[in-house]
């Protein structure tokens, strides 16, 4: 770095000051930080027309981060869950729809990468799974790929309560898909489909979860619906319909039963879409912080900072904004294959509250800089519709977060009431 360049103020990181950080993780950060300006800059426009950040994924392509969480033997960055979590954290700051979206397909290799050598599988399996997953991972880093994971249906199966609707038949030489994923983020964009789906069978069973990747242009597949919601523009998540869509046995992203076991194994994979409004939350900070002190570009420099109560505005948000950021890196530090109670319990409790936080530290950064916040020419507002969003996300809401943290507080495993 330039020393004639003010250093970067840690307040506004991912991770403070003083937080342990190896080379790989100080470097990819300091790459999502390069790229995170241009992100901002395109942000308006996203949210404005509701269309996809295809430059962004342009420009992540060239940075080489479509491969960030792919090992580093099949030629990725070899990112970790917890360097996943900040680099996406990082990019969240800048544009929240682009790092949404990342996360889909980052999970995309995230999953059958480094999660799945957690788990347990047969010879068999393990042979056959390195084989199929050399594919994925060419794709990515090669020919610059981009996966989604398109989860919801409108059902309980995307909170983890019943089987997919949407179903695969086995087939000689591969599936036959059907059914219908609805909030399908980067359709119409995505090359690949991950899609998470049922074995056809008289009896459909969340064991025999398959999680399949299906061609953006695959006969049989197709993206219908309006896209016009409230925040989260930019991710363009209309409905995908499967009608009679083939796709080979090559196409597993995991092995049959894998999927079942990752879910219950490994339950902060569930955790992913929480960095994203971790970044928001900091970005509302720092944005209330430089228009106080009139720092903000393209602005009179007019200073509001002397008035005690927007100092007393800044003080709540920053004991809010510390007590989430500490949750969310404790959470990362927790994150494992069986993990014990404790931290499943607090994985729930960083989900929810980083969900929540993020969208109170937008509501006090919009009160406290008044009515110029409410202007479309500056980030707050579309942060604040951003926010507002990730309470709603399946797998984990808010509301099923607090279902699970007090049930499972509550309950050991296999006790019921008489």
């Amino acid at each position: 770095m330039d020393a004639r360049l003010p250093m970067p103020d840690p307040r506004y990181s991912i991770t403070g000051s003083g937080y342990p950080l190896d080379g790989r993780q100080r470097a990819l950060l300091a790459l999502a930080d390069e790229l995170g300006p241009r992100f901002a800059e395109r942000a308006e426009r996203y949210d404005r027309d509701a269309s996809f950040p295809f430059e962004n994924y342009a420009d992540l392509r060239q940075a080489g981060l479509l491969g960030l969480c792919v090992p580093e033997r099949f030629g990725g960055k070899g990112a970790d869950f917890k360097t996943y979590s900040l680099v996406s954290a990082t990019l969240g700051k800048y544009c929240g729809a682009t790092a949404l979206t990342f996360n889909m397909h980052a999970c995309s290799t995230l999953w059958p990468g480094v999660l799945a050598d957690d788990l347990d599988m047969t010879p068999g399996q393990r042979d056959e799974h390195e084989q199929r997953r050399a594919v994925h991972f060419e794709r990515v880093v090669k020919h610059g790929a981009v996966y989604a994971q398109p989860f919801s249906e409108g059902s309980a199966a995307a909170a983890g309560r019943a089987p997919f609707g949407t179903t695969a038949a086995k087939v000689e030489g591969g599936w036959v898909v059907n059914g219908k994923k609805i909030f399908a983020s980067l359709a119409g964009a995505a090359d690949y489909y991950g899609v998470l789906c049922t074995e056809n069978k008289p009896e459909l069973s969340m064991r025999d979860t398959l999680y399949l990747a299906v061609p953006g242009k695959a006969p049989g597949l197709a993206v219908t619906g309006d896209w016009d919601p409230l925040g989260m523009r930019g991710t363009v998540s209309r409905t995908l319909v499967f009608k009679d869509v083939f796709v080979p046995d090559e196409a597993a992203m995991m092995p049959r039963g894998v999927y079942f076991q990752a879910a219950s194994r490994w339950p902060h994979m569930f955790t992913t879409l929480s960095p994203t409004y971790m970044g928001i939350a900091i970005a509302a900070y720092e944005f209330t912080v430089r228009y106080l002190r009139g720092e903000i570009a393209g602005m009179p420099p007019v200073k509001r900072r002397m008035y005690p109560t927007k100092q007393l505005a800044v003080a709540e948000m920053w004991i809010r904004l510390e007590q989430t950021r500490a949750l969310f890196l404790r959470m990362l530090a927790d994150a494992r294959v069986d993990p014990p109670k404790d931290a499943r319990l607090r994985a729930y409790a960083t989900q929810f509250s980083i969900m929540e936080n993020a969208n109170e530290l937008c509501r006090l950064a919009i009160r406290t800089c008044g009515g110029q916040s409410m202007l479309k020419s500056l980030p707050l507002e579309r942060l604040y519709r951003d926010s507002r969003c990730g309470s709603l996300m399946l797998p984990w809401t808010a509301e099923l977060c607090l279902d699970r943290i007090g049930r499972e507080a509550l309950y050991e495993s296999g006790e019921a009431d008489d």
